[in-house]
């Protein structure tokens, strides 16, 4: 059955397919092959940082700072325009001879309002990026997962990547050297 549509069990809809490696050599490899394959909706699950690994999975650098940098721009410009705004249009006053327009004297507020759009953004946006909130992955029910906090290394390929084919994937994961090859079920 072809990878965008769900399939659904008697055990629950299938989430995805998951691979255990027996070393991190054998996971740098079988990442390689995955990657070379086409997937893009795969992860890799180590209890510790593997070096190397962002580049055998072909991981692209995130967009989040282009993101936070809008934010902080939107910032700027709206602790600019406020502070524009209240010194010559709706208080207009001619205070120790400054100009309407005294941007030395804004900074401070353009600063402040700079930073607290720039986390603001980079906050939500994480969040937004990162799919959260979500308490629970079909991942935490799979049989001898809880591996990965101790010594399991493991691929996941999900079922909503559009090459997907439970029956093609498996054997693929099989080719790479996986330990085993299990089905996830989101029950």
């Amino acid at each position: 059955m072809s990878g965008s549509t769900a399939e659904r069990g008697d055990q629950g809809q299938l989430a995805g397919l998951l691979a255990r490696y027996e070393d991190v050599d054998a996971l740098l490899d079988a990442c390689a092959q995955v990657r070379d394959a086409g997937y893009r909706q795969w992860d890799a699950l180590t209890p510790f940082p593997v070096h190397g690994i962002e580049a055998a999975m072909g991981n692209r650098r995130t967009r989040l700072p282009w993101i936070v940098f809008a934010g902080g721009a939107a910032g700027a410009v709206t602790g600019l325009w406020l502070t524009w705004w209240t010194h010559a249009v709706s208080y207009p006053l001619v205070i120790s001879g400054k100009p309407f327009f005294a941007l030395p004297a804004y900074i401070p507020v353009v600063f402040e309002l700079t930073v607290l759009f720039a986390a603001l953004t980079a906050f939500v946006s994480m969040i937004a990026l990162n799919g959260l909130p979500r308490p629970h992955h079909p991942l935490f029910g799979a049989r001898g997962f809880d591996k990965v906090t101790d010594d399991g290394l493991f691929i996941f390929v999900d079922v909503a990547d559009r090459m997907f084919d439970r029956v093609a994937t498996a054997k693929l994961l099989e080719e790479t050297g996986a330990l085993s090859v299990e089905e996830v079920r989101d029950e």
